[in-house]
């Protein structure tokens, strides 16, 4: 998911102060270096609290005392966005926030009142982060871990706070509380597309089909299990419509069962005829015609509901189509952008190896249309997931539809069937009617458990939809996909490891779901993180595997994880007094060891721009650290934001000491 931090804005309290504003270059990484109680770890809990943080953990005192709205400006596929959230005063949070969607946004110099919530807002992340509204509760049991994916779980992947980075126990961010941890475990086969929107229509399908399947099925069992004692009620039957002399065939000794209940119908339709008041008949008539009103009003509706249900699906398809044609021409404009890049760049002409001219105006417009090309795609692949979710609730619409029509079938068939039989005969007295009824009901019975009754077909056509959901769910392969992206995982953060300080370098990785931390494989035993010594050894697998996760997700394409990390702190198990300024003098600490540890930190910024350097530009990584240029300077890709030291911190001294003081401190 495109989404990388552009800035980040604080509104001082003050309408007369300008508001400060730290900006941020995309695809590259961004460096905040700078002296201790500066605010450069307040940048983590501003970006957090801004994109829906349920809690305010931005620092209070100085930070909060100064400033009345904090702010971030991303970049997503669509444009920009401001998010900007009200300072909460002595609450934990607020849900006040003022928001900006533009291709471009300006940032406003003062706020004077919200125009959004905090949970618009997270809806509005949701929606742009293209995720599933289906949970993953599929047996309804209500758990809620098991609720259904939001951006905020997603949190966990893009932030490496200082008492994370370095963190033997705890590797994701806030996953060292109970309800983080288990809704991350939940969410992360689907954040390694292990299981799909599809496939979570289909699970959520096959549980609805199974709890149906178990219903009906129990029916049906019931039904066959009093028809056991059926041959014997029969030829009750058969005696009784003998004395009553509704049955007039001689019916042997060995009667099979269908036999006899050839017999007794033929019986049902020899009933004599019985006298009924016109009362009686207007009764009939009227529940008769209430009956038809009403399956006429759900036929109604079930017709509008399939043809609802047809226009969605036509529409999916349709926007298939229209998604691969657009790659088609995507992929024959690329060609013109290719061109025009050679000439840009003074290449050679990749036929004939001559100097190329300038390049023809017609590039320029087929870029354009490239462009706009690309826009049109990327807003067909970001249609709502919700569409998901009405299907499948149309689906069920349609199958609640369909079973109230029959229940009204069957009671008009039977009104229909006693008015008809009321009218064209009268029954001889009343213990033949008594019998008549009785013995109509029975067979009704019978034909519920015959083989082949419309019950016995609901329960083959729902055994039949079961076996194909599990099939196709089994097809799906969630687990063997999960251990597959695991292991991309695995080898991407294996190429990071050696580019590290760690001990063992060439062992091994992997991530264990159950425990949401690393392992590093031994030749005899597997070893946890937290069963691995040293800081220096506990950074390198953080930063590894961090970035490894991120450049599997921006790898894969259509991730919802944004795509930016930030790390605050890494130096710390190395520097945690030089670069503070809490120890000696240089000249008392070991300048051997002052340079390997220096050089071990310039790798930590050599791997993150070896990483976004292979995203071309697909990954954004800020670094709020005390090391400085000499540590890191000259690393490519390394851009550096600000410099927090001699009086210079997030603050503007203005903010503090009025007007009078410079603001660009």
């Amino acid at each position: 998911m495109q989404f990388q931090v552009l800035s980040v804005v604080l509104w001082p309290r003050d309408s007369a102060h300008k508001p400060r504003i730290v900006e941020f270059a995309p695809g590259c990484v961004n460096v905040i270096t700078g002296a201790s109680k500066t605010g450069k770890t307040a940048i983590v809990p501003i970006i957090d609290y801004c994109m829906g943080a349920e809690k305010c953990a931005i620092p209070v005192e100085t930070i909060r005392n100064c400033t009345s709205w904090f702010g971030v400006v991303v970049q997503t596929t669509r444009g920009q966005l401001l998010l900007a959230r009200r300072e909460p005063g002595v609450q934990k949070s607020t849900s006040d926030m003022f928001v900006i969607e533009a291709e471009r946004v300006v940032v406003p110099d003062v706020i004077t009142e919200k125009n959004t919530t905090a949970d618009a807002v997270k809806h509005r992340l949701d929606e742009l982060a293209g995720l599933s509204l289906l949970d993953f509760d599929f047996e309804g049991l209500g758990s809620g871990f098991k609720g259904r994916p939001s951006f905020r779980d997603l949190m966990a992947f893009v932030f490496q706070p200082q008492n994370i980075v370095a963190n033997p126990d705890v590797f994701f961010y806030k996953a060292d509380t109970y309800e983080h941890r288990e809704k991350l475990k939940t969410i992360f086969p689907y954040v390694l597309k292990a299981v799909t929107p599809q496939t979570l229509a289909a699970q959520h399908e096959l549980e609805t089909v199974r709890r149906e399947l178990l219903r009906k099925d129990r029916e049906l069992t019931n039904l066959r299990r009093v028809s056991e004692r059926w041959i014997a009620d029969l030829q009750a039957w058969v005696s009784r419509g003998r004395e009553l002399g509704l049955v007039t065939v001689a019916v042997p000794a060995g009667a099979t069962r269908a036999q006899l209940v050839a017999v007794l119908r033929d019986a049902v339709g020899r009933r004599p005829e019985i006298s009924m008041n016109s009362g009686q008949v207007e009764a009939a008539v009227q529940e008769l015609n209430a009956l038809v009103e009403e399956d006429s009003r759900v036929a109604a509706r079930l017709s509008v509901l399939r043809r609802r249900y047809g226009e969605m699906e036509r529409l999916r398809k349709t926007g298939d189509s229209y998604g691969a044609a657009l790659q088609v021409q995507r992929d024959r404009l690329a060609l013109a952008r290719w061109l025009r890049s050679l000439s840009a760049s003074e290449g050679a002409c990749p036929v004939c190896e001559g100097p190329l001219g300038d390049p023809h105006p017609t590039l320029d417009d087929l870029c354009v249309a490239l462009d706009a090309v690309e826009k049109e795609a990327v807003a067909i692949r970001e249609v709502p997931v919700s569409f998901e979710r009405e299907s499948q609730r149309v689906k069920e619409e349609i199958g609640q539809a369909t079973e109230q029509l029959k229940a009204l079938s069957i009671r008009i068939s039977a009104l229909q069937s006693h008015s008809k039989s009321a009218n064209e005969q009268k029954f001889r007295n009343d213990a033949a009617s008594r019998y008549v009824g009785g013995l109509e009901q029975a067979l009704l019975t019978h034909d519920a458990v015959d083989s082949d009754s419309e019950l016995a077909q609901e329960v083959a056509d729902l055994r039949e939809r079961q076996a194909a959901l599990q099939q196709q769910l089994s097809a799906a392969g969630s687990k063997g996909r999960l251990d597959r992206a695991l292991g991309k995982v695995a080898a991407l953060a294996g190429q990071l490891v050696p580019k590290l300080d760690a001990e063992r370098p060439n062992d091994p990785v992997s991530l264990s779901l159950p425990d949401l931390t690393v392992q590093v494989h031994g030749l005899d035993r597997i070893d946890y993180l937290w069963e691995i010594g040293s800081g220096a050894n506990w950074l390198s697998y953080h930063v590894a595997y961090s970035l490894a996760l991120q450049w599997f997700f921006q790898s894969e394409g259509s991730s919802p994880v944004p795509s930016f990390l930030v790390y605050d702190q890494p130096s710390q198990v190395y520097f945690p007094q030089r670069i503070a300024g809490k120890g000696g003098s240089d000249a008392e600490l070991d300048p051997h060891l002052r340079d390997e540890d220096a050089a071990a930190v310039r790798k930590v910024f050599e791997t993150m721009a070896f990483v976004v350097a292979e995203l071309k530009g697909g990954l954004q990584a800020i670094v709020l650290d005390h090391a400085g240029a000499d540590v890191w300077g000259g690393v490519v890709g390394v851009h550096l934001v600000d410099e927090w030291r001699q009086g210079i911190k997030l603050i503007p001294r203005a903010w503090l000491a009025g007007a009078s003081e410079p603001e660009t401190a």
